[in-house]
């Protein structure tokens, strides 16, 4: 512990000090760790090899490695690079992989134009390696300055001013402090009286009306409206700037969204927008533009569940129900795990039970708990280095042998991590196997007996209050949230407070919101004020548990919807996300505590506008 607070201070004399001491104990490979990532600009390479041969095969040796080569990457160092990476394990770090490929050009002029493409317009944020890696092939002319002008005006719409001026430099240094410029006011660019003499023009006008889209569609409605801009921009920006203005209205939830959409070219369009495209067709019941948005993504894109869920439902709707290709689609996906999974499922006339997994075997088990990997996650996790626990856990599951643990082992793996009661393990483990589901480790139920008398006697469905949970807190008593979110139920301060005074509790202090019983007590009571003011409908409910009883009372302001499809719409995508996941927790928690079938497209029945005269309660926080 000492040294795990060492390195996080940068104290190396302390780490170096320590480090005798950790000798022989299980948690050695993280001391020696800390103590050589520390001291990692000065280290020799017969040093850092005598690292990797002495922990060889443990997560620390591989950790080691992926920071040296993010090092030899920053140093350009190809030759040293070349000669640590094939021994490097995890191959989960973009930016590593970043410096890979730029390797490879540097080194032996390997065309790998189309990789680093990829990697770069999957780029959320600054970085040195997939940049450097991006300009070595524009430099070279392997890709083109679009791609840098593209990357710029997705920074524009995601509010990454440094991920802009980035983009941007790789071109002109000059044209990227005009680029900030813009970001900060594109309106006084679009009216500057020089803005015919500027170098490119055309694409710095479409990052300043990307950027004014992003910011206000109506005002940038108007501008495109303006026949200069209409004849000096060409096909791929006009449809680029419609695009934006079109996801903006659909994210607002604005009737012209569709109209929008309409002025830009599908093939123009990156599955950001068409995402959009999709969504607001969904609304309006337009399934014939449905179909041709998701037509227009990507391949990864269309692969995707949600896709080929309502790639079904509107081939559907446009061929009949018993379309025979929708019912290809459906199949190709229908599990009873996963919000999109389930309800195909469910249109193919299944319906969802949920039968207990064999028995683990015994010498899986003995597997596990002699696996030195999993034996010092749980250590390090038992004396509170959390992070360092599930790091090491995640590597030994997932990549310490090649496509990570099969289906027997992770199932083994999961129920240590169960019987010791960490159950965001138990359950990500176990979600990753592919051949049988073990219910019991993907959805457990801690503290039954405490959460179902609390929910009984609110009037609270207990399988509700856990399908809350296991989305929230993976039922980590002691998790807590960057914004203050805590415990089971992940409440907020001002929350819990409000809470509290609303029923009664006028002992409660908020050093008590870390008491599981307290956090359970009013994490329900909240959660069944929520679903009493949306008329009992769960996924508003959930939605508003994750983003406020304000926002959802704005996007279910409209025409009535399906359920899935007001879901599908709801404009955050961490919201959005959540409630699928909310719902479909519930569902299985609902049949495995029943032992009934359940249903999920039940819980989803339409949303639409506010009943006049529907008390609502505002003070709801």
């Amino acid at each position: 512990i000492d040294m795990a607070q060492a390195y996080r201070k940068a104290d190396r004399r302390s780490l170096e000090n320590l480090l005798p001491r950790a000798k022989g104990h299980l948690l050695e490979p993280w001391a020696a760790y800390w103590t050589y990532s520390a001291q990692l600009n000065e280290l020799s390479t017969p040093e850092l090899q005598g690292f990797f041969n002495q922990y060889a095969g443990t997560y620390q040796e591989d950790r080691l490695r992926n920071d040296y080569l993010l090092l030899l990457g920053r140093r350009r160092d190809w030759g040293q690079f070349t000669k640590f990476y094939p021994e490097f394990r995890m191959r989960d770090d973009k930016q590593v992989e970043c410096y890979s490929l730029a390797a490879q050009f540097s080194l032996e002029k390997v065309i790998v134009k189309d990789a680093v493409e990829n990697l770069w317009m999957q780029l959320k944020d600054t970085d040195d390696a997939c940049t450097y890696a991006f300009s070595q092939q524009l430099r070279n002319g392997q890709l083109p300055g679009l791609l840098a002008w593209q990357k710029a005006r997705l920074a524009m719409e995601w509010g990454k001013p440094k991920l802009l001026r980035s983009a941007v430099d790789l071109l002109d240094p000059d044209w990227g402090k005009t680029a900030l410029a813009i970001y900060e006011a594109p309106e006084k660019f679009l009216n500057g009286r020089l803005l015919a003499l500027r170098p490119r023009t055309r694409e710095l006008v479409t990052l300043a009306l990307v950027r004014l889209a992003t910011d206000d569609p109506q005002a940038a409605r108007d501008e495109m409206n303006k026949i200069r801009w209409r004849t000096q921009l060409d096909e791929e920006e006009k449809s680029w700037i419609w695009s934006v203005i079109a996801k903006q209205a659909g994210l607002k939830g604005s009737d012209q969204a569709l109209d929008d959409f309409a002025k830009a070219k599908n093939h123009e369009m990156v599955d950001e927008h068409l995402f959009w495209k999709a969504r607001v067709a969904l609304k309006s019941k337009a399934y014939p533009i449905v179909l041709d948005a998701i037509q227009a993504m990507s391949s990864q894109a269309r692969s995707e569940t949600v896709w080929i869920y309502w790639k079904a439902k509107a081939l559907q709707a446009t061929q009949g129900p018993n379309s025979e290709a929708a019912q290809v689609l459906l199949k190709s996906i229908a599990q009873p795990v996963g919000f999109y999974e389930m309800l195909a499922h469910e249109e193919l006339g299944r319906s969802l039970q949920f039968q207990a997994a064999p028995l683990i075997e015994p010498f899986e088990m003995a597997q596990a708990k002699e696996n030195l990997g999993l034996q010092r996650a749980l250590a390090a996790m038992a004396i509170g280095l959390r992070s360092e626990g599930i790091r090491e856990w995640n590597y030994t599951t997932n990549m310490h042998v090649k496509g990570g643990l099969k289906d027997p082992q992770l199932r083994a793996a999961a129920q240590l991590a169960c019987e010791a009661q960490i159950w965001d393990r138990c359950i990500n483990t176990s979600d990753k196997t592919k051949t049988i589901i073990d219910w019991a480790q993907r959805y457990p139920m801690p503290s039954f007996n405490a959460i179902a008398s609390r929910s009984q006697a609110i009037g609270l469905d207990t399988a509700f209050a856990y399908g809350i949970m296991r989305q929230e807190s993976r039922f980590i008593s002691v998790a807590r949230s960057g914004v203050g979110a805590t415990g089971l139920m992940q409440v907020m301060p001002a929350t819990a407070k409000w809470t509290a005074k609303k029923i009664g509790m006028t002992d409660y202090n908020p050093s008590q919101l870390s008491d599981p019983t307290v956090n359970i007590a009013l994490g329900t009571s909240y959660l069944q004020l929520v679903l009493n003011d949306f008329e009992g409908h769960p996924a508003m409910a959930s939605a508003a548990y994750n983003a406020g009883p304000g926002n959802v009372r704005k996007w279910r302001d409209g025409p009535e919807l399906e359920g899935a499809v007001w879901v599908e719409n709801i404009p955050f995508y961490e919201t959005r996300d959540y409630v699928k996941k909310v719902l479909s927790n519930t569902v299985v928690y609902a049949g495995l505590m029943s032992g009934q079938a359940q249903s999920l497209k039940a819980k989803l029945t339409p949303v639409g506008a506010l009943r006049v005269g529907t008390p609502i309660d505002t003070s709801l926080p």
